[in-house]
């Protein structure tokens, strides 16, 4: 049986003018489907962590609902997302969903990292290098390709990790793919993705589909 997923894409508050969230979440959509998954998406974040009953990952393609001066998420919302990750789904953070989720206590502790507004920043987007560790991730993930992204830098960390990928920050490595457990739960998280020419490069595609997949295995 095909797992599910559900891919949620920041509209509304879940929105801002730098990143085309559906597009980038219409990429991973696909990304998944190719490797034979169900996928549904949605642009109604709230009413998506509302309603994971059923999905095996939930995917987050979204940004800062707080950066608009506008806090607090339905209580639906917030306790089935905590029921979600009590029962162990798998959840993928993509690019700025680092920032976001702000109203959820159990977000950035089952991320493990979060954008602190004022600390945390990105050179200009271009053409950069990621670094895989071998040994974290299936032997069809190449252990370097090029992209064109953003480099995030300084997150805040909360918590142990793996970090599956690397690339330059301002003078240092910084991670840009990690994987943890949290609970019963499996969390990936990849702040590549600014938008879909980052999901051009075939070695992104391919680290995507390897953190989707280890966020499920074994279920």
């Amino acid at each position: 049986m095909a797992h599910r997923a559900l891919v949620l894409t920041g509209s509304g508050r879940y929105a801002d003018p730098w990143h085309p969230f559906a597009e980038t979440g219409s990429r991973v959509a696909d990304i998944l489907i190719r490797r034979e998954w169900d996928v549904d998406v949605s642009d109604d974040v709230d009413g998506g962590m509302a309603s994971l009953d059923g999905y095996d990952l939930v995917a987050v393609s979204a940004g800062d609902p707080w950066r608009g001066g506008e806090r607090g998420a339905p209580p639906a919302a917030v306790e089935g997302f905590a029921a979600a990750l009590e029962r162990g789904i798998g959840v993928l953070a993509l690019h700025a969903a680092v920032s976001s989720l702000r109203d959820y206590p159990e977000w950035a502790p089952a991320v493990g990292a979060m954008w602190v507004p004022g600390l945390s920043f990105h050179p200009d987007a271009g053409e950069m290098t990621v670094q895989v560790e071998p040994d974290t991730v299936p032997a069809e993930v190449p252990t370097t390709f090029h992209v064109d992204d953003e480099r995030y830098c300084a997150l805040q960390r909360l918590g142990r990790r793996t970090v599956v990928a690397w690339h330059e920050g301002d003078g240092a490595k910084e991670p840009a793919a990690w994987v943890r457990e949290h609970g019963t739960a499996r969390i990936a998280v990849d702040v590549l993705g600014h938008d879909s020419r980052s999901f051009d490069a075939s070695g992104h595609r391919t680290l995507v589909a390897a953190l989707a997949a280890w966020t499920v295995d074994g279920r």
